[in-house]
């Protein structure tokens, strides 16, 4: 076979159309003609094609955490969640805070062929927010770094912030900003609330991120630098990146699956599965996440996802591992909170979820329109199905979903990776 014939898909829950795919390209949306036999076809009645879909923030753990996930299965999930590239964040052993880490991460995504690999690199040498990192020389690397976060840790130094944004002007960098004021987030273990002294957790208050984000925004006006924020989580966050989007500030942000979908509520059965930094916050939060996400105030959705292996989550809350799993199951928490809610349409899912992580990321090859001549990279989604989640049926090394047992909409039927299918009836090609 030279190709592949998608018959009767719903290019942006638009009306069916038939798409072609041939040497690595999109060559037909013409349903009236087909092509020659020499192809294969899928039937796609009743699929959404949306186009493939791009994470801004993953974690791989490859180098150095390879018990936890590597980059072969974490791509693996990354294909079965609809993905057909993704950011690699530099917070590996070694840190990827040289052109030789970067280099290394980015090629064992090519290896990989499920999803192409785009590393982070780091803003401080070893993220320990002492030092620039080699920024120029990851830029200039096989790898082309353009987005660079010391994810997991805030580089909280307000000079050595403003130096970044300064120097990554120089080839259109983004520095990607965790944002966590050191001193007030110390011992946190939660949002801090009513719910988190019952508890007896330590607070994780919401003026950390604000702070941070504020003071942020101000120095990437004054510098003229594009700045990200990471995984936005606080209502007061929300409000301080609309003002500065007003203003015309060089600012983009995120928010991941589960803020919008989880709240603080989850923490009352000590199940560390629910510990994730910045932490779930209140239902106020969400719903102010969720219109976020609806006006633009927030630009894209990235899952922030973090492996574990068993022994950091299956155990006490106060010694377990920040983080839990999103690749395989983001799109349907979209579907769940923002589309069957009539919040988001499938046209707007894509610009959240593909072209403006990739024109954040400034990658060219992935987020584009799925048209005649395009690369096809594209991703077949049922949205009439509900399925509960199992973490036994997950690709990556880790099981630490949220959303274990939970009932979700949708399943990922089909991913292909410039024509080639990484993801065939719901399972890895």
């Amino acid at each position: 076979m030279n190709g592949y014939l998608i018959k009767g898909a719903s290019i942006l829950g638009d009306q069916p159309v038939d798409l072609v795919i041939r040497d690595g390209v999109i060559a037909l949306r013409d349903g009236s003609s087909h092509p020659s036999e020499d192809v294969e076809t899928i039937d796609a009645t009743g699929l959404i094609a949306l186009p493939g879909l791009v994470d801004l923030h993953t974690h791989l753990r490859e180098p150095g955490r390879e018990d936890a996930e590597t980059v072969l299965t974490g791509t693996q999930a990354a294909a079965m969640g609809g993905f057909t590239a993704v950011h690699a964040m530099a917070n590996t052993d070694p840190v990827a805070d040289t052109a030789g880490v970067v280099e290394q991460v980015w090629r064992l995504g090519r290896e990989g062929g499920y999803c192409d690999v785009y590393p982070v690199g780091a803003v401080t040498v070893g993220l320990a927010g002492q030092q620039l990192a080699e920024l120029g020389a990851m830029a200039d690397s096989a790898a082309r770094v353009r987005v660079f976060s010391d994810d997991g840790h805030c580089v909280d130094d307000a000079v050595l912030m403003r130096r970044a944004l300064e120097y990554v002007k120089a080839f259109d960098g983004v520095v990607a900003q965790h944002a966590q004021e050191p001193r007030l987030t110390e011992g946190a273990q939660m949002n801090e609330g009513e719910l988190s002294g019952r508890l007896g957790l330590a607070g994780w208050p919401a003026v950390a991120e604000e702070a941070v984000i504020a003071r942020d925004c101000l120095l990437a006006a004054h510098v003229g630098s594009r700045l990200h924020v990471c995984h936005v989580s606080t209502a007061g966050s929300v409000e301080i990146i609309r003002q500065a989007k007003a203003s015309g500030w060089n600012v983009t942000a995120e928010v991941c699956p589960h803020h919008l979908l989880l709240t603080d509520e989850r923490a009352t059965s000590y199940d560390p599965v629910f510990k994730v930094n910045p932490p779930l916050r209140t239902a106020a939060d969400t719903q102010a996440l969720r219109a976020a996400l609806a006006d633009g105030t927030i630009d894209i959705v990235a899952t922030d996802h973090a492996p574990h292996p068993l022994e950091d989550k299956d155990c006490e809350w106060a010694a377990a591992a920040f983080g839990m799993l999103g690749l395989e199951t983001a799109l349907s928490v979209v579907q769940e909170t923002m589309v069957d809610p009539g919040l988001l349409t499938w046209a707007e899912v894509a610009e959240r979820m593909s072209y403006a992580p990739a024109r954040i990321g400034r990658i060219g090859d992935h987020g584009q329109p799925l048209e005649d001549g395009a690369p096809a990279n594209i991703v077949l989604y049922d949205p009439s199905v509900r399925r509960v989640v199992d973490s036994a049926d997950s690709v990556s090394l880790s099981r630490n979903t949220p959303y274990a047992g939970m009932e979700l909409p949708g399943r990922v039927v089909a991913t292909f990776l410039r024509g080639k299918p990484t993801v065939l009836d719901g399972k890895l090609a």
